[in-house]
């Protein structure tokens, strides 16, 4: 299963963008523009998965031009971050967003701006195109800084979402710096 899904994920990403996109006029009647601005989210982070893992791109980026050659990024740690730490996560802050309260939803958007800020970071330092920086400029930036501007929230419900996004990135950079001690 592993190998399948390492080998498709990013297509299926790109089909359930598109599906999610499509839905949205249908499902998000009578919803405020807080939670369509929330749902926008996954299927803005899939588009920019797309962009991103195509062709293994960032991987095959980042264990070149950041790790110098060594193989810090795995497929395994790619589906892991993908699927467990934005999938899953980001349907679960817009669940908690729909049937709780908006704020709930904010871990969905700081992951975007986190990301997004980051590609521009490392287009600073490893100048040049970086994997998934197109959509990180494009989508991410501008969809962050809308929902953060539409979604009501508390200053716990900002605070809650931020820390959650910088400890997600945080264990990402965690793991790499962790193998590639290793090897």
């Amino acid at each position: 299963m592993g190998g399948w899904l390492a080998r498709h994920w990013v297509a299926g990403a790109g089909f359930m963008a598109t599906a999610l996109v499509a839905l949205l006029p249908a499902v998000s009647l009578g919803w405020p523009p807080a939670l369509s601005a929330l749902y926008l989210a996954l299927p803005a982070y899939m588009l920019h998965q797309v962009e991103e893992h195509a062709g293994d791109r960032f991987r095959s980026f980042v264990n070149t031009v950041v790790c110098g050659g060594r193989e810090g990024l795995t497929t395994a740690d790619v589906l892991w971050i993908n699927i467990g730490g934005v999938w899953v996560v980001d349907l679960a802050a817009f669940y908690a967003a729909r049937f709780i309260d908006p704020g709930w939803g904010l871990t969905a958007v700081y992951l975007m701006l986190i990301n997004g800020l980051s590609h521009l970071g490392g287009a600073v330092k490893f100048p040049g195109y970086n994997p998934g920086l197109v959509t990180s400029v494009v989508l991410f930036l501008p969809l962050s800084i809308a929902a953060l501007a539409v979604v009501p929230a508390s200053l716990g419900q900002h605070v809650l979402g931020l820390a959650a996004s910088v400890v997600i990135h945080a264990v990402i950079v965690v793991n790499l710096r962790q193998r590639l001690a290793r090897i």
